[in-house]
């Protein structure tokens, strides 16, 4: 999968937690607030924690040195 196609699966995965969490969590504004700031947030670092692994693998900080004996 490439890169945009996950960051597109994220941002669904986005919208449906946050209306779930607004249907599930209608208590008052002040707290659905608060579980669609928390949702969103937890959304958005697992997205930078995959997009981060995924692009460290493109383009490594340490190339690998290959020995002549193997």
């Amino acid at each position: 999968m490439g890169f945009m196609v996950t960051t597109l699966i994220f941002a669904v995965i986005g919208v449906i937690s946050s209306l779930f969490t607004r249907i599930c969590f209608n208590r008052g504004p002040s707290t659905n607030l608060f579980h669609l700031t928390l949702v969103n947030t937890a959304i958005v670092c697992c997205w930078m924690m995959w997009a981060i692994v995924y692009l460290a693998q493109m383009k490594p900080l340490i190339n690998p040195i290959l020995s002549e004996g193997e």
